[in-house]
């Protein structure tokens, strides 16, 4: 039984021998390596990288470069001074015609302005060169002031005023008119009396006013004594004659 199992053993081993013998001998050497394969398709963008750190000033050469691309519009600016307003341009063509309105209601004379006054010379206040006729015989409106002699216009339109003065003296006297932000206009009249006999000087005008416009009487202090008497009345007048459209 042992003789059997011995040379199954030796007859392995004889055969693992010769099969490596064999294998040793029959093994071709290792072949060059090949050419390199065609260029691979390109891979997927990698991600961007971080920020690298700034680099070092250059040094100035003094060449300039090209002008770079242009940037992006900034925000709008705070806006500036208004200027100044430019001439006038051309009229254009007239409009068409309008309408015609509804007839109006009847005037009634009751409702229109009426200003008018006349006023004497009594006791008037002594001083200055303004004459005032301190005495109202009418003063529609009241439109005259007798503590100051002076006529207040409150409906523009156009006004005669007159006045009739005695004296025994020379005497010469204006209509005084004023307008707000202008000097008076003035109107003079004189007359010489050398014999002191009672004499008139008299003198009258048309005046366009507007509102606000006053007019009073005014004398020269050289040539301005009037009479002061109970026989004869110096006396200042006037009306409106028709206002302004």
């Amino acid at each position: 039984m042992e003789a059997p199992w011995g040379w199954l053993v030796v007859g392995v081993l004889a055969m693992s021998l010769a099969s490596t013998v064999t294998q040793n001998v029959c093994r071709a050497p290792d072949g060059r390596d090949g050419a390199a394969g065609p260029p691979g398709r390109p891979g997927r963008p990698g991600l961007k990288g971080e920020q690298g750190e700034p680099g070092a000033a250059g040094i100035r050469t003094g060449i300039r470069g090209l002008k770079g691309d242009q940037g992006d519009p900034g925000p709008p600016g705070n806006p500036g001074k208004m200027g100044f307003p430019g001439p006038s341009g051309l009229l254009g063509p007239p409009g068409s015609p309008g309408s015609k309105g509804s007839k109006g209601s009847p005037g009634n004379i009751n409702d229109q302005h009426r200003p008018a006054f006349s006023a004497i010379r009594r006791n008037p206040p002594t001083g200055g060169n303004v004459v005032i006729f301190d005495m109202v015989i009418t003063n529609e409106e009241n439109r005259y002031h007798s503590h100051s002699g002076r006529f207040e216009c409150a409906v523009p339109g156009y006004y005669y005023f007159t006045f009739q003065v005695v004296s025994k003296w020379d005497i010469c006297l204006s209509i005084m008119s004023s307008r707000r932000g202008q000097f008076p206009r003035s109107l003079g009249f004189c007359d010489a009396n050398s014999k002191g006999n009672f004499q008139v000087v008299s003198g009258g005008t048309v005046l366009q006013l507007q509102q606000g416009d006053q007019v009073w009487i005014e004398k020269d202090p050289a040539k301005g004594r009037i009479y002061q008497g109970s026989e004869a009345d110096s006396v200042f007048s006037g009306f409106l004659i028709f206002p302004s459209t």
